[in-house]
């Protein structure tokens, strides 16, 4: 059984709850409040010095972080990982941009805008330039889902997932997807994927075949 420590509204810790329950694999999940602290106790910090969530333990005491590493495996041999090497590496490709250009942008506006308490005030010298890299990141997946229903192989992938994670909660932080129809086509798209989950969704028990 895998184990996943997660925070629930955290993006990178959503993606890979998306893609367990995506795949239907049972998995056991352990909630990690960064914002309290809980990823910086030593206990933690030995299974992650980064401190960071997601985590997963794959095996006993073998842990495996970042969140699209663990798309990456969680997706191997499944119908989310493209078939050809073209196809692999355009996946990984939209994975990097996500975590180099998405993340750090809309991805940091919304966890201290919708999470921090008084986070736009702490960080009202960084939201011009989050909005503006936000909105550039945002027009290349625009420009990209014109002309592609998913980001790679015609067909829902972890890059699709990966993508997700962060866009779908743009509006809680000052984006608005209103000029960017195409983003919001493909978001309707996932969404209406068999066993798709939503952020807020607490891992069911029919995943869980111990029933725990």
């Amino acid at each position: 059984m895998y184990k996943l420590y997660s925070m629930q509204r955290s993006g990178n810790s959503y993606k890979v709850r998306l893609a367990f329950a995506l795949l239907d694999i049972p998995f056991d999940v352990v909630e990690v409040d960064i914002l309290r602290g809980e990823s910086r106790t030593p206990d933690f910090l030995a299974m992650n010095p980064r401190g960071q969530v997601p985590l997963l333990e794959v095996a006993n005491q073998r842990y495996l972080a970042e969140s699209n590493a663990i798309l990456w495996y969680l997706a191997l041999n499944t119908p989310l990982s493209p078939e050809s090497a073209i196809d692999r590496a355009e996946t990984l490709q939209w994975m990097f941009f996500e975590q180099h250009a998405l993340e750090p942008s809309v991805g940091a506006a919304y966890f201290w805008l919708a999470l921090v308490r008084g986070g736009r005030d702490l960080q009202m010298h960084a939201l011009e330039d989050w909005m503006e890299r936000g909105h550039g990141a945002l027009r290349i997946l625009e420009a990209h889902l014109k002309t592609h229903d998913y980001f790679v192989a015609n067909r829902p992938t972890i890059a699709d997932i990966a993508m997700y994670g962060y866009t779908h909660v743009a509006e809680q932080c000052d984006f608005s997807l209103h000029e960017f129809p195409a983003i919001r086509d493909w978001l309707a798209r996932v969404e209406s994927q068999p066993r798709f989950v939503r952020m807020d969704w607490v891992r069911e028990r029919s995943l869980n075949p111990e029933g725990a």
